[in-house]
C-alpha cells in the first residue's frame, strides 16, 4: 500500500469537518470537577467491590484447580525450542562448564603451589 501524500491526509481531515477550513475545531468543554464540599454534578463514586468471577468459588481446592488451569494457558503459549535449538544450547552450555572447569583446577593448582611451597617453608 503506498503512503498517502501530504494533499490526501488533509482532503481526508476535512471531509467531516465543518465548512470553515484553517480553523481548528474547538475541544467539548471539560465536565465540572467536584471539589472537597462536594460540588460537582455527579455523586460521590463509591469503591467497587471486586467481580466474582467462576474461579473465585468457594469449594474446597477450586484455587488449585484454578491455578492448574492457568499454568496450562500459559504453558501453551510457550514458543518451545526445536530440537536443533536444544541440542545446540546442550552444546554451548557443556563447552562453557568445560572451559570455566579447567580455568578453576588450574588455578586451585596454581594457590595449592603457592601454599604448600611458599607459604608453609
Amino acid at each position: 500500500m503506498a503512503r498517502q501524500s501530504r494533499q490526501q491526509r488533509r482532503a481526508r481531515r476535512t471531509q467531516g469537518q465543518p465548512a470553515l477550513a484553517g480553523v481548528p475545531p474547538t475541544p467539548p468543554p471539560a465536565p465540572p470537577r467536584p471539589t472537597a464540599s462536594g460540588g460537582g454534578d455527579e455523586p460521590a463514586r463509591r469503591p467497587q467491590r471486586a467481580v466474582e468471577g467462576p474461579h473465585s468459588r468457594r469449594y474446597p481446592g477450586s484455587k488449585t484447580i484454578h491455578f492448574i488451569q492457568e499454568s496450562w494457558g500459559e504453558l501453551r503459549k510457550v514458543e518451545w525450542p526445536s530440537q536443533r535449538g536444544v541440542v545446540s544450547g546442550t552444546a554451548v552450555v557443556l563447552i562453557a562448564c568445560t572451559i570455566v572447569g579447567t580455568y578453576l583446577w588450574l588455578n586451585d593448582k596454581l594457590w595449592q603451589y603457592v601454599v604448600h611451597h611458599v607459604l608453609l617453608r
